[in-house]
């Protein structure tokens, strides 16, 4: 999956932590890109168990939906 760029951003406000305090704009941002993180990790999570749960009982038309849901979330 490729990198988006909440979480580029996400990585970039991190390294600046490391070093400084950050602003109040870059402290703004930097929870906004963990509650954005958070949020896109439970939906991926929920769609790759559900993925799982279409494997499992053999249902290939669901997983395809499933699969192209999670291929849609990771190009958001």
């Amino acid at each position: 999956m490729p990198i988006l760029p909440v979480h580029e951003r996400l990585a970039e406000l991190w390294v600046l932590r490391q070093s400084r305090q950050l602003t109040a704009a870059e402290q703004t941002d930097y929870e906004h890109c963990l509650a954005f993180n958070a949020s896109y990790c439970r939906e991926l999570a929920h769609l790759k168990n559900m993925s799982l749960l279409a494997s499992m009982t053999s249902d290939t038309q669901w997983q395809h939906e499933l699969c192209g849901k999670i291929e849609k979330l990771s190009r958001r």
